[in-house]
């Protein structure tokens, strides 16, 4: 775990942020790709919880690179649903909906509940 500062409208908060290590290690070389992989590598890790941050991220970071763009399709209209939606159903608290539940949901959910995975996000706990 490491302690982040960052400035959000004009007041300075600290943030412990467990698994964002994890995440660092996986990140793509940014300069290697597109605009289009560049931005949803941003929206993966930039998504306004630290849950879904580490979860979407943390799968997209280590994939970005090589996927077509059936797939990037695919992962955008994920990352278009409601933050607190994705986080149930990526942590189990809820069901994926059946017209949600495509294979790239399906991709992310069996990344998200990885043991390993789990493992590094918590600090190897």
């Amino acid at each position: 775990m490491r302690a982040i500062g960052h400035l959000r409208h004009g007041t300075k908060h600290n943030h412990t942020l467990q698994g964002w290590n994890a995440m660092e290690a996986r990140t793509p070389d940014l300069s290697r790709l597109d605009t289009r992989r560049r931005k949803i590598y941003y929206r993966a890790t930039h998504r306004g919880t630290h849950e879904t941050d580490v979860l979407i991220g943390g799968f997209v970071a280590p994939r970005l690179e090589g996927m077509t763009e059936a797939q990037l399709d695919a992962l955008e209209a994920v990352m278009d649903l409601p933050d607190a939606d994705l986080a149930d159903w990526l942590s189990g608290r809820r069901p994926v909906p059946e017209s949600l539940n495509t294979p790239m949901m399906r991709e992310i959910m069996a990344d998200a509940t990885d043991p390993a995975r789990l493992a590094a996000i918590r600090g190897g706990k």
